[in-house]
Formats: C-alpha cells, sequence, structure tokens
C-alpha cells in the first residue's frame, strides 16, 4: 500500500447498501466455474475501493484481492460484505490487515453462510411463497402474481439490514450471530411452517385415485377399493405418493429429471391398466 499519509476515509451505511444491492443484483451474471460469484462481488466493491483507495496501485491491489474465487447465498452471506467493508476500511485508514486476512474472512465465512441463507431463503421461504401465490392464482385471484414479489422483497429487507450490521460490527458480527442461537432457531421455525405449508399444498394439488373394483357376487354392491382407502384415511394414496418421493430423494438421488420420468411412466402405465 502507498505509504503516503491519508486522511481518515469514512463509508456511510448507505455506501454499504448500494454495494450489497449491487451484488444482490449482478452475483449470477459473471459466474465462471474458476471463480464463481467473484466478479460480482468485486464490481460491486468498486465504488467502495474507489472511496478507500484513491491511489492506482492501491486500489488496483485491492481489486485483485476480491477477484479470486468466491461464492454464498447473497442475502445471509451479506453480512461478509458488510465484514469485508469494514476491513478494507481499517486497512485503508492505516490498520495492519494484510490480503490473507481478508481474503481468509471471506473463504471462512462462505459456505455456513451459504447453508443458513439456501436454509431459510430457498429450501424454506421460497416454496412457501410460490406455493401461496400459486394457490391464489388458481383460484382466479389477481394477488397471486404480486405474493411473488414477497419473497425479493425479504430479501432485499434482511440484506440490507444484515450487510450494514456486519460493516457495524466488524469481523467479530458473525461470532455474534452464530453464538446467539437465534440462526439456528430463525431457522426450525421456517423449517416448520415450510413442512405445514407443504403439507397442505400436497393435499390440496396431489391427485390420485384408483378406479378399482371387485364384484363378487351379482347380489352384492362391487368391491369399491377406492371406497375403502377413503373409509381408511381420505386421501391415503396421495399421501403414499408424497411419501414415496420423499423416500426417493432422501435415499437414493436427488435428480428431479429421473422422478419425473418415473411419475410419467407410473401413471400412464398405472392408467393404461385401470390401475389409475
Amino acid at each position: 500500500m502507498s505509504e503516503n499519509v491519508k486522511n481518515e476515509v469514512v463509508i456511510t451505511e448507505k455506501d454499504v447498501r448500494k454495494e450489497w444491492l449491487t451484488y444482490y443484483i449482478i452475483a449470477e451474471m459473471g459466474i465462471s466455474y474458476e471463480r464463481l460469484q467473484a466478479l460480482g462481488f468485486c464490481t460491486a466493491m468498486i465504488p467502495i475501493l474507489k472511496k478507500l483507495y484513491p491511489d492506482k496501485e492501491d486500489l488496483s491491489e485491492a481489486l485483485t484481492r476480491h477477484l479470486v474465487f468466491f461464492n454464498t447465498e447473497a442475502v445471509y452471506g451479506s453480512v461478509i460484505n458488510g465484514i469485508t467493508i469494514a476491513m478494507e476500511q481499517q486497512r485503508a485508514n492505516g490498520e495492519d490487515i494484510n490480503d490473507d486476512v481478508i481474503t481468509g474472512m471471506k473463504t471462512g465465512l462462505m459456505g455456513p453462510m451459504a447453508g443458513i441463507g439456501d436454509s431459510i431463503d430457498w429450501a424454506t421461504l421460497k416454496p412457501i411463497i410460490f406455493g401461496l401465490a400459486a394457490t391464489l392464482s388458481a383460484s382466479g385471484s389477481p394477488i397471486g402474481c404480486f405474493v411473488l414479489l414477497l419473497l425479493p422483497l425479504i430479501q432485499i429487507i434482511v440484506g440490507c439490514k444484515l450487510s450494514v450490521f456486519g460493516y457495524k460490527a466488524g469481523k467479530e458480527s458473525i461470532r455474534s450471530i452464530l453464538k446467539s442461537g437465534k440462526i439456528n432457531e430463525l431457522i426450525m421455525a421456517a423449517s416448520t411452517i415450510g413442512l405445514f405449508m407443504m403439507g397442505a399444498l400436497s393435499s390440496s394439488y396431489v391427485k390420485l385415485t384408483t378406479p378399482l373394483q371387485f364384484v363378487i357376487s351379482s347380489e352384492t354392491e362391487p368391491f369399491v377399493l377406492q371406497n375403502v382407502l377413503d373409509n381408511i384415511i381420505p386421501g391415503l394414496l396421495p399421501l403414499l405418493a408424497v411419501f414415496g418421493i420423499y423416500w426417493w430423494l432422501s435415499k437414493k438421488n436427488q435428480n428431479f429429471a429421473i422422478i419425473t420420468i418415473i411419475i410419467l411412466v407410473i401413471s400412464i402405465g398405472g392408467s393404461f391398466i385401470g390401475l389409475f
């Protein structure tokens, strides 16, 4: 870094939020196998780095520092953006923070934050919101299309808050988040809500019945298998279908193309022989 004496550089919360919003929009645009989200992260950091490092040589070093491999979940990973900005600011103001410390912090946190973000955002919130939107749309309500906007709205609010929190708390912020246990409670609550929602959607949208019936004698009513199943547990066949798919996902593999093909084969074959 240049040895010139510099006045202390101040980064505002607006700068931090703007940096994260830029990253949120472009994180997936420049992905490559070699660097994944690094290009998007570095691009979002440019206004911050220009403010911190007016010297071209220092700016070049900073840009190179943030072009190394990086990949996380953009919303809950926003804490990393805030911490990175705080560390870059400390470095620009003369503190002894080298490249390895900043890169190591990003590398160490990107995995845990991706796990947290994927569990909350993509595995829980997205199915719930999209399921609700599909339900409203199927019933003819125009509100369904606007419900989809809840996901990016929630993500932007959370991302802006966490990025600023990360910036304020610096490199200690992630430790306080994880040690508090709040993340685990949030994941558990969101997962529970998600299970209820998936159960309700499954019972509403998975339709499966059998027309099988047996004539025991001409003097008695036909033995209708579907009536017997409904007397045992209403919706038993759809429940078994959902559990069967869940078992396949958890025990075999998560290749959705294979699952789709299996469902089609069973459905067409069962319909052809009169089973469904």
